[in-house]
């Protein structure tokens, strides 16, 4: 059994039963693990309480061939990083022939290669910081010279600042190298943006009011996103409307560039020009009590359970193929 996409089958729904029997995937066995438990705990108790007949299914532990044998009837990702939002997933739910939330199989893999995203959003005019692929030692001295200091280097296929560094001095680049290697094969170097950190969620094709980001860290890392509570979020960002009415074009531009579909979030920064610079998309964004995408629905009125209702129905627009066999 396979499905078959249509975007123009997306549909809002009025009654719980509609969706049928739902599982809220969560965990697996990436990096961002304990990320995505958080994620879906929090999804799972929010569809629950509107009525959803839904359930957590931790694919680390539970072959997803059971979500056939359990009679689900679409899923609810919540995975975050490789695994989960790269792609591989929402391929073995086609071939299974069931309904999931968010992008595609193109759509997750390019948002999850950060290089890739900044290739088809530059390609399309969505501006994005120059780059510098490192494979050795030689790269990082390439980098250095062409960027200056500070940069940043960053492993092309993870999530949540994973392996990410700042490099102020040229003696921490082998240093930050190795570490964004040790869990990506693909690696490359950005010149250090100076100025303020944005981030727009999309849902049902429409950008949320963007964020404003502030951190006492170097940059919006692992801890500032999810164990810190001084970092602080502004929302309204305090862009006039036009500068934010542009923001929200260039993300879902660079959205709609990368295949991406359903709901997710795109961040910038802003350069000292004031020009906002893609950084990525996020095709499974978090939905802690620390995550953005949460706190963007609730600046557009939009509370988590709605929310999380809403990212449901993005499911509908894939279906099993008629006539179809298991």
């Amino acid at each position: 059994m396979n499905l078959t996409h249509d975007p123009s089958r997306l549909r809002r729904i009025t009654a719980a039963a509609e969706f049928g029997k739902v599982a809220v995937l969560l965990g697996g066995n990436s990096p961002e693990r304990e990320v995505s438990l958080k994620s879906g705990a929090a999804v799972l108790q929010a569809l629950q309480a509107r009525g959803v007949d839904a359930q957590a299914f931790d694919p680390r532990d539970t072959p997803l061939q059971q979500l056939c044998d359990r009679g689900i009837e679409r899923v609810w990702i919540a995975l975050h990083g490789p695994g989960g939002e790269d792609g591989t997933l929402q391929g073995a739910l086609e071939m299974l022939g069931i309904p999931y939330t968010g992008s595609g199989v193109l759509g997750s893999a390019v948002g999850m290669d950060k290089l890739r995203s900044k290739r088809l959003a530059s390609a399309v005019g969505v501006p994005t910081p120059d780059m510098v692929v490192l494979r050795s030692a030689a790269d990082c001295q390439i980098a250095v010279e062409r960027f200056g200091l500070p940069l940043i280097v960053k492993p092309a296929t993870q999530g949540s600042s994973v392996g990410m560094s700042r490099v102020d001095e040229a003696g921490q680049m082998q240093a930050a190298f190795e570490q964004a290697i040790a869990v990506d094969r693909v690696v490359f170097a950005e010149p250090w943006v100076t100025g303020a950190e944005y981030t727009v969620a999309v849902l049902h094709r429409r950008a949320l009011p963007a964020i404003r980001i502030e951190t006492a860290r170097a940059f919006y890392d692992y801890e500032a996103k999810y164990l810190r509570d001084d970092t602080r979020y502004h929302c309204p960002s305090g862009l006039s409307a036009p500068a934010e009415a542009h923001m929200a074009s260039l993300a879902l531009a660079a959205f709609d560039a990368i295949g991406a579909e359903g709901w997710g979030r795109v961040d910038f920064m802003a350069d000292q020009a004031g020009r906002s610079m893609l950084l990525e998309v996020n095709t499974v964004p978090g939905m802690t009590d620390h995550s953005l995408v949460p706190m963007a629905a609730r600046a557009a009125g939009m509370d988590f359970a709605e929310l999380c209702w809403q990212v449901l129905e993005t499911s509908f627009v894939r279906r099993a193929r008629e006539g179809a066999a298991a």
